[in-house]
């Protein structure tokens, strides 16, 4: 006989549609400059944050807009946050050990504790728009190896710098 829908999905969607309100488009520009530790600067960015306007606590769900020459962030890892990131519009480059081109409907993420670090980069002439999705533990190590950087989050929220060696690093740089 012909193909039938999953019986979850018209009960998803109707939840969805009773329950969630739907959602503007609140963009904030940022153009942050030169990091002041790193002295890199990933040029300017908007940025939605949709799990915020949600209320999501253990999901961070956001949308980014790059314009060309922009980065994403320092290329980085997490040891204990999972990340994926989805091309709505644009092409990106991400670098990692390697650059791999991403194009709309490409989908790329990264394991907590995998240690691969990576950031995506809009080479193209023309705007990029992401979807990122990420767990939000309460803490985490980010370690930028380009940098000689690592970011420690304690579960208080507490933030420390330190060089990849171990040697504290003050908030300045």
């Amino acid at each position: 006989g012909p193909a039938r829908r999953p019986p979850c999905l018209p009960t998803v969607l109707r939840c969805v549609a009773g329950l969630m309100p739907k959602l503007t488009p609140q963009w904030e520009s940022h153009n942050p400059g030169p990091d002041p530790r790193a002295g890199d600067d990933c040029g300017p960015y908007a940025a939605w944050a949709i799990a915020d306007a949600l209320g999501f606590q253990s999901l961070g769900v956001s949308m980014e807009r790059l314009p060309p020459g922009s980065r994403s962030s320092l290329r980085h890892h997490h040891s204990d946050e999972d990340e994926v990131v989805y091309v709505i519009a644009g092409t990106l480059v991400l670098v990692e050990e390697a650059e791999t081109t991403l194009v709309p409907g490409d989908i790329a993420g990264w394991k907590a504790g995998q240690g691969t670090a990576h950031c995506l980069e809009n080479r193209s002439d023309t705007d990029a728009v992401i979807l990122v999705a990420g767990t939000r533990g309460s803490a985490d190590t980010v370690t930028y190896p380009d940098h000689d950087l690592v970011k420690h989050r304690s579960t208080d929220g507490t933030e420390t710098l330190t060089r990849l060696d171990g040697t504290p690093l003050d908030r300045d740089g």
